[in-house]
């Protein structure tokens, strides 16, 4: 049975349709790489499996629990849309760090609102606090940063900024961690640090959707790759089979163009 499970989503801005009819699904551990040109549809995919956007139609679930059917989805209250969220991280383009806050403080903000719901929180918030600062160290470890635990992101380079980024997703203990053109923001000689803190997550069997424009990264790291064209999943398959033997003349020519760019 798939972790993720991705039915028939589509969805319109305005008069512009901009998912036509996703499928895909995905086992617990997985990597799978999304490709294509701009404007396929593939950051809207990630926003809308985030609740970032409401899709027009479709269903997605995780481990079996529906999280996200659109016809009963106005029935969710925000409450649920909140819990139904934590099934995910989700690592941005430009960091979107809280530039008013340290390294730590970035990375226990959410965990730390989030404990305040719980019922015992008030009769154990210093531990709870200290808990979740602990978890926060060693995440911060985890992507190479401890020397920069009380540093502000203006004083970090885009790649540390980044690696702070997938720190902060981590710390809500997310079942799938989305990434969307992690590098896209990065200098060239920045962008291996970042492909190595996800190569090392992949490792650890973490499960993974990443939009990338780095096709060999993505035929390194990944278990599946998505080709998506025009709000479409135009092919998808093994990295060998996408690739080296794509079958659809439209991947070919994308994977040209990008292979002669």
């Amino acid at each position: 049975m798939a972790y993720l499970e991705v039915k028939n989503i589509y969805k319109r801005f305005g008069k512009t349709e901009v998912l036509k009819g996703i499928d895909f699904s995905m086992n617990k551990g997985q990597v799978v790489s999304i490709i294509g040109s701009s404007g396929s549809g593939k950051t809207t995919l990630l926003r809308c499996l985030n609740f970032l956007e409401i899709a027009d139609a479709g269903t997605f679930s995780v481990n079996n629990k529906v999280l996200f059917d659109a016809e009963n989805q106005k029935a969710l209250t925000d409450a649920q849309v909140r819990e139904n969220r934590l099934h995910f991280g989700l690592v941005f383009q430009n960091f979107n760090l809280f530039p008013q806050y340290s390294v730590l403080e970035n990375i226990c903000l959410a965990p730390k609102l989030q404990a305040k719901e719980r019922a015992d929180y008030k009769a154990n918030a210093k531990q709870i606090n200290a808990e979740i600062e602990a978890k926060a160290y060693k995440l911060i470890d985890d992507v190479g940063l401890s020397a920069k635990c009380n540093a502000y992101p203006c004083e970090l380079s885009g790649g540390q900024q980044q690696r702070v980024a997938i720190a902060r997703a981590l710390a809500l203990d997310p079942e799938i961690l989305f990434f969307d053109e992690p590098t896209s923001a990065l200098d060239p000689e920045l962008t291996g640090e970042i492909l190595k803190v996800i190569k090392e997550l992949a490792q650890r069997d973490m499960t993974m959707v990443i939009v990338t424009h780095e096709m060999q990264f993505a035929a390194e790291v990944s278990d599946q790759v998505i080709f998506m064209d025009g709000g479409v999943i135009v092919e998808q398959g093994t990295p060998d089979e996408v690739f080296v033997h794509p079958k659809s003349e439209r991947t070919k020519a994308f994977l040209s163009r990008y292979n002669n760019a």
